[in-house]
Parts: structure tokens; sequence; C-alpha cells
């Protein structure tokens, strides 16, 4: 089942996402936006970005393993922030989890989240075989 990612030249040069990603055949796995919850439901770092980061993409790791996927076959992200101050911890924390080739994404300023302490979250699409 292969995946394409690719970037027009019509296009603008993309900083850590693709601008066109295809998926023929395979099953696609939605996984719901992640928070920065522990597994008992705690919060994880309040008012620490970074923390909550790390915490936000070892969740969608959870997710994607319990789909039996990885990073790799991650297709497109949404992400939700409170603050674009915080955009360079994310991409630092992002190139972590997602090595190969980045996938498509959208990035939004929000004004609130779901909990007051959350500082961002995060949903992805996965195609797997």
């Amino acid at each position: 089942m292969p995946i394409e990612r690719l970037n027009p030249p019509a296009l603008s040069k993309p900083t850590g996402y693709t601008h066109v990603v295809t998926a023929i055949g395979g099953r696609t796995i939605y996984i719901s936006g992640q928070v920065p919850l522990d597994k008992e439901g705690n919060v994880v770092g309040p008012n620490d970005f970074r923390a909550q980061a790390g915490q936000v993409f070892e969740n969608l790791r959870a997710a994607l393993t319990a789909a039996a996927a990885d990073f790799s076959k991650v297709v497109k992200v949404n992400y939700y922030v409170l603050d674009m101050a915080n955009l360079p911890a994310l991409r630092e924390i992002r190139s972590v989890y997602l090595k190969s080739e980045p996938p498509a994404s959208t990035l939004v300023e929000v004004r609130k989240l779901a909990h007051e302490q959350f500082l961002l979250e995060i949903e992805a699409v996965a195609v797997v075989e």
C-alpha cells in the first residue's frame, strides 16, 4: 500500500509538513485529538508546553501502536495550540517522533481547549496495509 508525498513546485516549500499526501488501499486510522493526560488521567506539565507536547506525542504513539501502526504511517496531523510562540518547541519535539517524510498538516492557534490546563491538542490520521 503506497503512501505518496508530494510538494508541487507551484506551492511554497513546506517546513515540517507535506502539501499533498495520497494513500491507495489500506486501512485508515483516525486518532482523536490527544491531550496532555497520562494514562491515569492526570494533566502532565501544567504551564510547561514542552512537557505537554511530549506527553501528547507519547499518547499518539500509544494510539498508533494499539492500531498496529507507527508514526511513519501518519498521513495527516492537526495541531491546536493556545500560543503560536510555542511553535519552535513544537517543531523540535515533533521531529523526535515524525522522523520520516512529514505528513500533511494543519496548525491552528485557538483561544481555549477542553481543559483549562491544556496548552495543545493533536489529532492524526494514519493508513496501514
